[in-house]
């Protein structure tokens, strides 16, 4: 059973930093590209980074490009984002997803992801 975990979520100050995991298990991550997106209150879900199964390429939001780096490790099977200078409109709860397939030019709909994780709460507050 295709299964993500995500972890690494919590409170913190404007221009912290914060790293963020997405556990795979049930299938192995070379076959598939994996996307984050963030639910913020009030908001739609946006796609904010993917990286497909070459690790190879990398797509951003332009509202987190040059502070946040999603990054794979397959040894452990897990996709990383690395999330710097974080400001308050960061808040929400990020998802993790994947599909068999490249990301695409719009992944960050999220239309063609089948599997989710069930989010990790990032808050940025003083």
């Amino acid at each position: 059973q295709l299964q993500l975990v995500e972890s690494g979520g919590g409170l913190v100050q404007p221009g912290g930093s914060l790293r963020l995991s997405c556990a795979a298990s049930g299938f192995t991550l070379r076959d598939y590209s994996i996307a984050w997106f963030r639910l913020a209150p009030g908001k739609e879900r946006e796609g904010i980074s993917c990286i497909a199964t070459s690790t190879i390429t990398a797509k951003y939001a332009d509202s987190v490009k040059g502070r946040f780096t999603i990054s794979k490790d397959y040894t452990k099977n897990t996709v990383y984002l690395q999330m710097n200078n974080l400001k308050p409109e960061d808040t929400g709860i990020y998802y993790c997803a994947a599909k068999l397939a490249v990301c695409g030019p719009k992944y960050y709909e999220g239309t063609d992801f089948g599997s989710w994780g069930q989010g990790t709460q990032v808050t940025v507050s003083s």
